[in-house]
């Protein structure tokens, strides 16, 4: 995986209001933290952020006076309106290390004629390299037929990569698809449910 590079200032001013004007000034109040260092409070330019975040555990390199490093975005708080980003917590990594994040699972091909995918899992939890992240995993489902499953420990992961969540857990199987009466009967379900809900 490529990193990012994104020029970063060091903060000096701390609380609500400091943080409404890093916000204004179209700027995003940033955390880097790990290996034992005393947390960086840093600001990141809101549109270059904006866009290395739409990558999934993008690499960003942190550049600016006094800050030189590699990070990893851990938590990211958005404005529920606005849909802007309000702060960003970033774990320092070095070459080499491992890392736990989550990658996205991904389907190619098409299931046998006649049943229905049912994906429960649209991301999982693997260690990697900090610099090697995968971007995602592919699952062939091309002829899977009814009754198939696939699970975490069937998934072919990147070299150098290794699933930490359970083997077992399953990603995507296929099912019969349901006639009208169990459609019928599912949506049924669904509204008395919501009935007994709102009293």
């Amino acid at each position: 995986m490529s990193e990012v590079r994104i020029a970063a200032e060091t903060r000096t001013e701390f609380g609500k209001g400091a943080a409404r004007k890093i916000r204004r000034a179209s700027k995003v109040p940033a955390v880097l933290y790990g290996h034992g260092i005393d947390p960086k409070h840093l600001t990141l330019p809101g549109h270059e952020l904006l866009l290395a975040l739409r990558t999934p555990n993008v690499l960003i390199r942190l550049e600016g006076e006094g800050v030189n490093e590699l990070a990893l975005p851990k938590g990211v708080q958005r404005d529920p309106i606005r849909g802007s980003y309000e702060h960003v917590d970033l774990l320092l990594v070095k070459s080499g290390e491992k890392v736990t994040v989550d990658i996205p699972v991904t389907t190619i091909g098409d299931i046998a004629p006649g049943g229905l995918l049912d994906q429960q899992l649209i991301s999982v939890s693997v260690e990697s390299e900090a610099t090697h992240i995968p971007t995602g995993v592919e699952v062939d489902i091309t002829g899977l037929e009814i009754g198939a499953v696939v699970t975490a420990g069937d998934l072919k992961l990147p070299q150098g990569t290794s699933l930490i969540a359970e083997p077992e857990t399953v990603v995507l199987q296929v099912t019969n698809v349901p006639t009208a009466a169990e459609t019928e009967e599912a949506v049924e379900g669904a509204e008395g449910g919501s009935a007994e809900t709102a009293v």
